[in-house]
C-alpha cells in the first residue's frame, strides 16, 4: 500500500502526466467528483446544497507555494471574496475556510505572511467566521505551529491541523491543547522521510487515534477528519465511555468520498463537516487524494495510455 501511494506521487509529479491529466476527457467525471467547481460561485452552490441537507463545510480555495508577493495578495483577495460570499449566504453560519501559509507568502517571508494572514483574519471578524490554517509539507509544520502561537492570542477564530503520521505531533497536540486553539486531525498526505514521519499505517492510526482522545478530552472542539471506520469507531466509544457530548467535536471528511458514511453520521446526530475545496489549481491536490486509493488511482493512470 505504501509504495504503490508512493509510486502514483511520483508519477504525478512528472509534468507529461499532469498534462495528459488536465487534457484527458477520462479525468473529468473523477476531478468533478473531488473538486467542487472553478469558481467561488461554483463551490458556494455545492456548499449550499450541503448545508440544507444539515452538513457543515469548509470551504477551501486550491493552491499552495506562491512564488511572488504578487500571487500571495492575488491569494489573499480571493480569501476575503470568499469570506464576504460567505456572509451573504443564508447558510453563513455553517460554513468555515481553511487556507494554506504558503498560499499566504510563507515562502516570501514569514513576516509577509503573518501579516498576510492576519488580514485574513481580521476580515472573517465582519462575518463571525472560523479560519482554519492547514498543515503543509513537514518543512513547514514548525512554522506554522510558532504563527499559530502568536496569532491566536489575537485572533482566537483561527486554528490548525495536526498530522498523526509525524513524529512530533503528539508534543503539537499537548501544545496546542494548553493554547486553546481548534485542532483538525488528520493522517498526513504528503510523501515524508522515516526520519519525520512514521512509515507504517498501523502506527499512524495509533497516533491518530491517541491525538483524538488527547483532543477529546482536553481539547477545545476537535474536528476528527477520517473516513476510515475503524478509527471512527475508536473516537466514538471512547466519547461515550468519557461522557463527552457529541456537540463538542466533530467529524470531518473530503468532498465526494463516503458520503454515505457523512449522512449516516449526520443522521446520528454528529456535527459532520465537508472539506469542499475549489479552483483551477486542483492538480496537488487531485493526486494526493487518488494516492490515498491506491487501487484506483492506478486503474485510471493506466486508462490514460489506452486509445
Amino acid at each position: 500500500m505504501a509504495l504503490g501511494r508512493t509510486l502514483i506521487l511520483k508519477l504525478a509529479e512528472l509534468r507529461p502526466v499532469e498534462s495528459l491529466v488536465r487534457k484527458s476527457f477520462l479525468f473529468r467525471p473523477v476531478v468533478k467528483r473531488f473538486i467542487a467547481g472553478d469558481t467561488l460561485e461554483e463551490s458556494i452552490a455545492a456548499s449550499e446544497e450541503l448545508c440544507k441537507a444539515g452538513l457543515l463545510v469548509t470551504l477551501d480555495y486550491l493552491g499552495e507555494n506562491t512564488h511572488t508577493e504578487e500571487e500571495s495578495r492575488a491569494a489573499i483577495t480571493k480569501y476575503k471574496e470568499m469570506l464576504t460570499r460567505i456572509g451573504q449566504s443564508p447558510y453563513a453560519s455553517m460554513i468555515n475556510i481553511s487556507i494554506k501559509l504558503t498560499q499566504c507568502g510563507l515562502d516570501q517571508g514569514e513576516a509577509f505572511a503573518e501579516a498576510n494572514y492576519r488580514e485574513v483574519l481580521e476580515h472573517a471578524k465582519l462575518t463571525n467566521t472560523f479560519v482554519r490554517i492547514d498543515m503543509e509539507a513537514s518543512e513547514y509544520t514548525e512554522r506554522t505551529v510558532r504563527m499559530i502561537e502568536r496569532v491566536f492570542l489575537d485572533y482566537p477564530n483561527t486554528g490548525t491541523v495536526l498530522q498523526s503520521y509525524l513524529h512530533r505531533s503528539l508534543a503539537d497536540t499537548e501544545l496546542m491543547i494548553a493554547l486553546g486553539a481548534r485542532v483538525r486531525v488528520v493522517k498526513g498526505a504528503y510523501l515524508e522521510p522515516a526520519s519525520v514521519a512514521f512509515p507504517e499505517k498501523n502506527e499512524v492510526d495509533a497516533k491518530y487515534v491517541e491525538m483524538s482522545k488527547m483532543l477529546l478530552a482536553r481539547g477545545n472542539y476537535p474536528a476528527i477528519a477520517t473516513h476510515d471506520e475503524a478509527i471512527i469507531k475508536a473516537v466514538r466509544e471512547f466519547a461515550v465511555a468519557e461522557g463527552i457530548e457529541k456537540s463538542r467535536y466533530e467529524f470531518q471528511m473530503l468532498y465526494g468520498i463516503r458520503r454515505d458514511l457523512q449522512n449516516s453520521l449526520h443522521a446520528e446526530g454528529h456535527p459532520v463537516r465537508v472539506y469542499v475545496p475549489f479552483g483551477d489549481q486542483w492538480y496537488p491536490y487531485f493526486t494526493r487524494r487518488l494516492a490515498e486509493r491506491p487501487a484506483n488511482a492506478m486503474f485510471i493512470l493506466k486508462s490514460l495510455f489506452k486509445k
